[in-house]
Order: C-alpha cells, then structure tokens, then sequence
C-alpha cells in the first residue's frame, strides 16, 4: 500500500495519526472527520468546514502519546480559542513539520481499543477491549489471531469483562455490534495483506449514539515500537 511503502521507504517507524486513519478509512473503518492544516489560515478554513465543537492535536508520526506532551486541546467552541490553541500545540512541538490536526468532537461515554499486535508465532492477532486513559490499568482485552470472521469477532466481544457496557446501559442504546465485528475484521485483514505493520492502536474507538468511531490511531511500522 502506497502511504505503508513511501513511509518505509523514509526509514519512518510510525505512521502519523493522519495517516494512520486514512490506511483504516481505506478498510472502511468508521473514523473521525479531520483536516490537516499548518498556519491560521488553512485552521480558520479547516473549522468553517468541520464545525464547532472542534479537537486540535499535535500531528506528526514522531510523536506517539500526545497526551503526556501536552499537544491535545478538546472542546474548542469558537475562532479565539482555536488561535490560542493552535499558538500553544505548536510552540510545544519540536522539528520543522508542525502540522495540527483539526478534528470533529466525538461525542460518546463508552470508549472502547481495538488494534492489532504482530505474534512471533502466531502472526498478526487482533485485540479488543474497555479503552480510554485507563485501558492498561483495566487491561481488560481479548485477543484472536487473523484473519477474523464474524463469529471470531463476535466472540471476542463477548469475551472480555466489561462486555454488558456494549448493551442499553443508563439510558443509551446498545452499541451496533455488527459494525464492531465489521471493525474488527478490517483490522486482522490489514495485518494479513500488510507485513511491514508490526502494530495497529486504535483508542479510543468511542462509541457515538450506537455507532464505533475511531477518534485516535496509531499505525507502528516494522517490529518494535519506539
């Protein structure tokens, strides 16, 4: 695939969030509507064209957890706060690319991950679970080795603990299920059909109304991450 071979070729080890959702979009996987953009023009037109509310990241494949370097303003709601977010994300990134990432807000209580991990023995296996900022203190995750049919996938989700959350819980419709098994399959078909992804880290994978989106990924190339 052309974005994984001209990032490979650069000797990159990561594929930017940018990036990363245009691969799952290509396996339509359901993500978020996003611009990027790198002056305060191309920022006032990209929010025209999204709406308010907006979410603003740091976007570069050099920069992994975003959260922990400060470069994620949420909840944006008008052109002065877009500007003073815009000013502060990229005075905090370093290097010359400093693009930013203007991202619609996802609205959803249920956050879920689903991604994939490269096996020494099993290959490319899929992962799903409870996600958000605590995914690994929960660490609540199922994992099946690809390629995924609907009942694997099924499976998977009813496997982990926290399963009831995907059902009508606290006045909210339950999630549609067959979209997530949908997602899920896409996932392990990635890992198939690309070898030089050693890691696919969609979360959170929220869940908006009934339907999964993917708000944030990250695509790891090679063996390792870094």
């Amino acid at each position: 695939m052309k974005i994984i071979d001209e990032a490979v070729k650069c000797g990159r080890t990561a594929l930017s969030e940018f990036e990363s959702k245009k691969l799952l979009a290509q396996y339509n996987i359901p993500v978020t509507r996003e611009i990027l953009v790198e002056s305060m023009e191309s920022l006032r037109e990209a929010v025209e064209e999204i709406g308010y509310p907006v979410v603003l990241k740091g976007c570069s494949p050099e920069i992994a957890h975003k959260t922990e370097k400060g470069l994620i303003r949420v909840d944006i709601r008008n052109g002065d706060e877009a500007f003073s977010a815009f000013k502060e994300i990229t005075a905090e990134m370093k290097g010359s690319g400093k693009f930013v990432l203007v991202q619609e807000m996802v609205q959803g209580k249920r956050e879920l991950v689903a991604g994939l991990t490269r096996d020494p023995q099993f290959g490319p296996c899929v992962m799903f679970g409870l996600g958000g900022i605590f995914t690994e203190v929960l660490n609540d995750v199922s994992f099946r080795a690809a390629p995924l049919e609907e009942s694997d996938a099924m499976e998977m989700m009813r496997e982990i603990r926290g399963h009831k959350i995907l059902g009508a819980v606290r006045g909210m419709e339950p999630a549609d299920m067959t979209m997530l098994a949908d997602i899920l399959i896409a996932i392990g078909k990635i890992g198939v059909e690309n070898e030089n992804i050693a890691e696919i880290d969609i979360n959170p994978l929220i869940i908006t109304g009934n339907r999964p989106v993917a708000v944030d990924a990250l695509v790891v190339l090679g063996s390792s991450r870094k």
